[in-house]
């Protein structure tokens, strides 16, 4: 579960530990490609030269004839660095387990991981090679394009990941926070998503469990580029709500966001009273900003007995520097009775080939708890590969180093870390 501030700030201090928006598809890592518009088969974002297909004409076209999918590299007659400047990689065709039955789909995901010295969020169960995150799931997606339409989803996670994924904002020993779901104190499950969703035309509706809207990062490793998590993610976001969301899709630039939450990481239990809602703009063909927002009473803590009320908003700004290259800058701001926290996220991806891309993040945390403790800063700078070997399988090495400043001393931690992610 996620740590207590009081403990955070002990743990920091006595050296104990050397997140778009939405990801609910299976196979989302991060990339940034050179695809085509489904609609008009006209590049995106605009930046048509460096797109450029003549680039591909030395042979790299037949690049799976010799190499062979299974290898992954597509180099063909070419050389590597021909390949690589050209774009041409050989995927092949995912498969799924499950499939597709009556408009019902089950799939999920595998993730294997290792890293040497734990962060203050999820990887703290250093030094191991273990099972982060086992993922199934089976969902209606609507289709409201021509009328009314029905549809929800359940998801279902077991692994390191899974105590921290859990609804612990509830009474211990309810839906899915302390009930037994727990192994050893580092592996449990958790049922992150469990909700209905209705729509009509441009109007949707989710009522029950569901991720919640607000930051960059998600819990799921396929939405994130990067293997870690931002301190930023964990300590000051929400993962989970229970209440209803309204999702209103204006115009295809233009998509607004409201509803009724019980308060932060509820498993349909009174853990608070707050609005959830935001807009998400495509200011440019190569800016979209999406602005989210919780307010109100935000978690009663029943097993510690602490109310806080207040307020919680990120910004994520997405820009295409050019058709392969990403910037994402995020800013997170919480203020309520109990703590203020400020932080920044920084991303630039460059996506080499459809099969590898290269990743940078750094971010500044800060934390000040309204009752008692003392101002803090935490920082990272992670660098990281992406590299899809199969369309089902991605790996992600990256190397982490974190440092602190407060409460009278300095803490800094060096991490390397890799991980495997296949779908199904």
């Amino acid at each position: 579960m996620k740590l207590t501030k009081l403990a955070l700030i002990a743990a920091i201090a006595c050296g104990t530990y050397a997140g778009n928006v939405f990801a609910d598809q299976t196979n989302d890592i991060q990339l940034v490609s050179c695809e085509s518009n489904c609609d008009c088969g006209e590049p995106v974002c605009g930046c048509e030269p460096a797109c450029d297909s003549d680039a591909c004409d030395g042979g790299c076209d037949s690049g799976c004839d010799s190499a062979g999918c299974g290898l992954g590299l597509g180099l063909g007659d070419c050389g590597l660095g021909d390949c690589l400047s050209c774009g041409d990689c050989c995927l092949g065709d995912p498969y799924t387990l499950f499939g597709e039955c009556h408009g019902i789909t089950a799939g999920g995901w595998m993730q294997l991981g290792y890293f040497t010295n734990p962060t203050i969020n999820f990887n703290r169960y250093s030094q191991k090679v273990q099972l982060q995150q086992g993922w199934l799931f089976a969902e209606k997606a609507i289709d409201a394009s021509c009328g009314f339409d029905l549809g929800g989803r359940v998801d279902y996670i077991y692994g390191t990941d899974g105590p921290d994924t859990q609804a612990f904002g509830n009474p211990a020993g309810t839906y899915d926070f302390n009930n037994g779901w727990n192994n050893g104190g580092q592996y449990g499950s958790a049922l992150p998503q469990l909700y209905m969703e209705a729509g009509y035309g441009d109007l949707s509706v989710k009522v029950g469990h569901f991720y919640t809207i607000i930051g960059y990062e998600v819990v799921q490793a396929t939405g994130n580029f990067f293997y870690s998590h931002a301190n930023t993610m964990y300590n000051s976001e929400p993962f989970t709500h229970t209440g209803a969301l309204v999702t209103y899709d204006h115009s295809d630039d233009i998509t607004l966001y409201g509803g009724y939450v019980e308060g932060y990481d509820s498993g349909f239990e009174d853990n608070g009273d707050a609005f959830l809602g935001g807009a998400s703009l495509g200011l440019t063909d190569r800016l979209d900003v999406t602005y989210a927002a919780i307010g109100g009473r935000l978690n009663t803590n029943p097993n510690g007995g602490v109310v806080e009320k207040g307020y919680m908003h990120s910004v994520v700004a997405t820009y295409a520097v050019n058709c392969d290259v990403q910037y994402i800058m995020q800013s997170d701001y919480l203020d309520t009775d109990q703590r203020e926290s400020i932080g920044i996220n920084q991303y630039l991806i460059k996506t080499i080939n459809d099969c590898t891309g290269i990743g940078a993040r750094f971010e500044w945390w800060n934390t000040t708890p309204t009752v008692g403790g003392a101002d803090f800063d935490t920082y990272n700078l992670t660098v990281g590969v992406n590299h899809r070997q199969h369309a089902n399988l991605t790996w992600r090495p990256e190397l982490r180093y974190d440092w602190y400043d407060g409460l009278g001393g300095n803490v800094d931690s060096f991490k390397f870390a890799v991980d495997a992610v296949m779908t199904f």
